[in-house]
């Protein structure tokens, strides 16, 4: 559901990175007060990676030529809590933005907005009220197909409100709004199927990294942290090094709703400055376009963009997270 930058205005596109900011900014406010934090930064690494990857492998939707990927805030927020989660997907989103050439830059704020903020405040409301009285694989279930296809539900609809408030005349608003939401309900149950398998795994081997747990999991864990960890990494390994090659090539929910209505899957870029600048900012840093090398369209360039976007992902987000715990430190410093 990566927004390009034809699909919103620069008003828009304006508005949303400051939306999207608001949350940042809230969320590492939260983190510094987290005593707790220090512990989630490796997760939010490996996390944040394992999203990266399984984003690389589209499912096909059966029957509709369509086809869809994890979103993955509602996993991420699962693990990591709300403010994590939220700045783990906005540095999901950013490398793939940025490196890959996956989704615009000037919509790069609402992409945030709409993949990373839904998933994780509300998919993190929607398991903390589930898991109040106490966890259990039922309660994941229901928490991870829930929150998967609310949450998909809400970002679907917030694409159809910006393209409206862009004034995007190609996409008239209820004939797109009757495109998106049903294909996205079928996407976000898989993604609650996947969220659930993950969370199952994690809850089986160490139950403890499960989000907001407190006193009421009593299961032991059958794997230490560091075995759960390696699982993790080889499992983000061989799906972004491998199992992506095997990605559906249909137009994902998005591309496909557009198609409906404009045969289309693209949308022409309006003339303007800010869009200019925006393409020539992406093709200087996207140094894998598309997820392969540029030019050329062989296999390994797919595979190689999925082992090299998991290793930025994962150093971006544990400096992230370092550089928040180093300013906490200097915090209680001064205050003492």
């Amino acid at each position: 559901m990566h927004m390009v930058d034809s699909m919103v205005s620069p008003a828009v596109g304006g508005a949303m990175y400051v939306a999207s900011g608001i949350a940042i900014a809230y969320s590492i406010k939260k983190l510094r007060e987290d005593d707790d934090f220090k512990k989630k930064i490796p997760m939010m690494g490996v996390m944040g990676a394992f999203v990266f990857a399984t984003q690389m492998v589209n499912f096909t939707i059966p029957g509709t030529g369509s086809s869809g990927h994890l979103c993955g805030g509602v996993l991420l927020s699962s693990i990591l809590g709300p403010y994590a989660g939220f700045l783990s997907m906005i540095g999901v989103l950013l490398i793939q933005c940025l490196f890959f050439a996956d989704g615009g830059l000037l919509a790069l704020g609402a992409n945030a907005w709409n993949m990373a903020f839904y998933g994780c405040f509300i998919g993190s409301l929607i398991w903390k009220f589930i898991m109040k009285n106490g966890m259990s694989k039922r309660k994941i279930a229901i928490s991870s197909i829930l929150g998967s296809i609310l949450t998909l539900q809400m970002g679907a609809f917030s694409v159809t409100i910006e393209t409206l408030l862009s004034g995007i005349t190609e996409l008239p608003f209820w004939a797109f709004l009757v495109a998106m939401q049903p294909i996205h309900l079928a996407i976000g149950f898989v993604e609650g199927l996947i969220t659930l398998s993950v969370l199952c795994f994690v809850y089986e081997a160490r139950p403890e990294l499960l989000w907001n747990k407190k006193e009421k999991i009593k299961k032991e864990a059958r794997l230490s942290y560091k075995k759960t960890l390696a699982i993790l990494v080889s499992l983000l390994i061989i799906i972004g090094g491998g199992i992506s090659l095997l990605a559906s090539s249909n137009p994902d929910g998005l591309e496909w709703s557009i198609e409906q209505i404009t045969g289309n899957t693209e949308l022409e870029t309006r003339e303007n400055n800010i869009y200019e600048t925006s393409e020539k900012i992406q093709e200087t840093t996207s140094f894998l376009p598309d997820y392969t090398f540029k030019d050329t369209e062989i296999p390994i360039g797919t595979s190689i963009s999925g082992i090299v976007g998991c290793g930025i992902t994962v150093a971006f987000l544990i400096v992230l997270g370092s550089i928040i715990k180093i300013k906490r430190k200097k915090e209680k410093i001064i205050n003492e």
